[in-house]
């Protein structure tokens, strides 16, 4: 082949390369940009309303001395709902399909069920939380209602996360429990589980964080954002944070300090996301084994 063909081609190459790598640089520069400049907009905004105050006092109609407990108060009372069904079904859905189901119909079904449940919008996921739980259990739009449609909502991460944790343990390892005479649970039990469990945990993790921060599934189910009691068991009626922020931000149409106590709710629920995600790195990096 003549070389001046050859260089052609070596200099458009080279130029391609060089013209994409700039075009990603560009889009992450610009995507980092939004982002700084939502976030500096939203921390500008809440200056001046976030305090010991607003922190402990309820909802009121009156933005002076509005607050967020009761927001607060019913995402706790959410994920205490959240994390341990989410946990129990994730990690027993993981363990029997890396351990206990063999290639089959049934295993390919269950497996592509969850892929597709990644990808399914959380409005849907409402719409089946408010027709079996709301609706058809009679369970009414509580705690109980809210929390078990966000657990089918994150569960899918939780899965997937535990199944690639479970997956990442040596075989040799289950081989020596073998060895020992141990059986198959007994395996999974003292020795699969434990190496597994850092990845499990930062998979339940980033799914209790995406929970805390979803609003759609709630607005379905019929979640208020009035001034209601403070929640003090699963069986009460309740606010959450992200639902606070958007009922507030509807209503600064009408009063512009709305805004304001929706811009302080942003900047603690990304607080509690922060410290979570934080919280998943941490535990993966601590308790990173290599085997």
């Amino acid at each position: 082949m003549d070389m001046k063909v050859v260089q052609s081609r070596m200099s458009k190459r080279l130029l391609l390369n060089q013209m994409t790598k700039w075009l990603f640089l560009a889009s992450a520069i610009f995507g980092l940009l939004v982002l700084a400049v939502l976030l500096y907009r939203v921390i500008v905004d809440s200056l001046g309303w976030i305090n010991i105050d607003f922190l402990t006092s309820v909802l009121s109609t009156k933005p002076e001395i509005a607050g967020i407990k009761g927001a607060i108060l019913g995402t706790v009372w959410l994920m205490i709902i959240v994390g341990p069904v989410t946990m129990a079904l994730g990690v027993s859905t993981a363990i029997y399909i890396e351990e206990y189901a063999r290639p089959s119909k049934l295993t390919s079904f269950i497996q592509t069920n969850i892929s597709n449940l990644a990808g399914v919008p959380s409005i849907v996921f409402g719409l089946l939380g408010l027709t079996v739980f709301v609706r058809l259990f009679g369970i009414g739009s509580v705690i109980l209602a809210g929390g078990l449609t966000m657990s089918l909502l994150v569960l899918p991460i939780v899965v997937v996360a535990s199944q690639e944790a479970i997956r990442a343990v040596p075989s040799y390892l289950r081989e020596a429990s073998y060895g020992m005479g141990a059986t198959k649970w007994q395996t999974i039990k003292n020795v699969v589980l434990p190496v597994a469990l850092p990845g499990i945990l930062t998979g339940l993790i980033l799914a209790i964080s995406r929970a805390i921060g979803e609003t759609a599934p709630l607005v379905v189910i019929g979640i208020p954002a009035l001034l209601i009691p403070v929640p003090t068991s699963i069986f009460d009626r309740f606010t959450a944070m992200p639902m606070q922020i958007y009922y507030w931000t509807i209503d600064s149409v009408l009063v512009a300090e709305y805004a304001y106590l929706a811009a302080a709710t942003i900047v603690i629920l990304l607080l509690i996301l922060f410290t979570l995600n934080s919280l998943a790195i941490i535990i993966r990096n601590k308790f990173d084994r290599r085997y």
